[in-house]
């Protein structure tokens, strides 16, 4: 779930690395170069870069900005400049499809990097597909996207040869939050409440079967709309339920007042979620209110990661003016896995991309599949849906104003 933006880049044909040059656009129409020239591609980036959300979305997008800096200063593909253009799909479903046909229409475009939320996913995956087009989201869970409607009933195919992520799902976050808070915590009763969203009911959803399945009770369940922000009736029955946590489903802005209100109604349960309430947002909109609860989110803090010591640095030396918040590192993982993907398309054609667009698109969506490296997150690769081969998650508790981390693993291990 998240924010979106844009930037046009320059690339040198070399693995994993793109320099950002102010070069104006391809050599020619037709999409090819010659070897004493350059060759001008875009990278999108679609994510909500205002609105509610815009502090994840903000995120994303200067995250995709370091990326493609770092590639066109490493000269990364010899004879490509990268540029970004980000684009603001406000968290809309309708913003996102009309932002993926923009790009698509732009026929300097190699991938798309994006977008934060999963139903604006949905909403944009057809668009790419039929163009064959790239994106690789670095926020989007709802496994749906990448397995398809039934795979909960096992049957798994995948639908668009385009998608790809770098951050895991649902299917793997709702029973890992399940089990830690049965397991670790002996927490048994659990009222469960969803915004009605894709990723929100998606999420709540993996969440309950696991808690069921492990001995869990389900004391209540609500949906709310996460345009509201009075919900002193949901939190009243919270209140008297006994529950001892609530698993809500979906995002910080609903999320933290929810939290608040539940607290206020003489609640001392705390609120578990996803990866959309992991964000200094979430603590800033509920305070106080909000010390005890806990969210998981993908892959491990990257505080504790040797790989992301480079992109932690660079970040705070390129002086952008928000965090790089829950998926930048995901974010940089996902345009620099373009990156790669062009780099290798060159290499293939001798060092240049193909005559037109629509084979270098092609042509990059299948480099996609085989794209392998060791990234901000660690190691990069996808597997037969394009979902991410990283299945590691954290979960953090929130401790005197900030996000502490409490465990890290992956679901099924002790």
């Amino acid at each position: 779930m998240r924010h979106r933006s844009l930037l046009i880049l320059t690339a040198t044909a070399t693995v994993g690395a793109l320099t950002l040059s102010a070069c104006g656009s391809r050599d020619d129409k037709s999409g090819g170069s010659d070897s004493g020239s350059s060759t001008t591609v875009v990278i999108g980036v679609d994510a909500p870069l205002t609105g509610d959300l815009s502090a994840l979305g903000q995120g994303i997008k200067n995250s995709s900005d370091l990326a493609v800096k770092t590639a066109n200063k490493n000269n990364e593909v010899k004879g490509v400049t990268f540029k970004l253009e980000a684009l603001d799909d406000q968290a809309q479903a309708g913003t996102g499809q009309q932002n993926a046909t923009k790009l698509v229409g732009n026929d300097e475009v190699v991938g798309v990097v994006g977008p934060l939320n999963s139903h604006v996913g949905q909403s944009m995956q057809k668009v790419f597909g039929n163009a064959g087009l790239v994106q690789v989201s670095p926020a989007n869970t709802a496994p749906e996207l990448s397995q398809g409607p039934n795979w909960q009933k096992g049957d798994k195919k995948r639908l668009f040869d385009t998608y790809f992520r770098t951050s895991t799902t649902d299917a793997v976050q709702g029973p890992y939050a399940a089990q830690y808070l049965f397991d670790k915590r002996k927490l048994k009763k659990a009222y469960i409440i969803d915004d009605k969203k894709t990723y929100g009911a998606g999420l709540a959803g993996t969440f309950t079967d696991e808690f069921k399945k492990l001995g869990g009770k389900v004391v209540g369940t609500d949906h709310i709309n996460p345009d509201d922000r009075d919900f002193s009736a949901v939190a009243t029955k919270v209140a008297k339920s006994k529950a001892d946590f609530v698993y809500y489903g979906g995002e910080y802005p609903a999320g933290a007042p929810l939290s608040a209100q539940i607290t206020k109604a003489g609640s001392d349960a705390p609120v578990v979620g996803g990866d959309a309430l992991y964000s200094e947002e979430y603590i800033k909109l509920g305070k106080k209110n909000v010390d005890g609860d806990l969210a998981t989110s993908v892959g491990a803090p990257l505080e504790t990661l040797d790989t992301a010591k480079t992109f932690m640095k660079n970040y705070r030396a390129a002086d952008y003016k928000l965090p790089y918040e829950a998926y930048g590192g995901y974010a940089y993982d996902s345009t620099w896995a373009i990156i790669q993907a062009v780099k290798a398309v060159a290499e293939k054609n001798d060092g240049k991309l193909p005559g037109s667009m629509d084979d270098t698109r092609k042509q990059i969506t299948e480099a996609m599949q085989d794209v392998r490296f060791k990234g901000v997150t660690g190691d990069v690769a996808f597997d037969e849906y394009g979902d991410t081969t990283n299945k590691q998650l954290s979960v953090y508790e929130v401790k005197g104003g900030k996000h502490e981390p409490v465990r890290t693993g992956t679901f099924g291990e002790d």
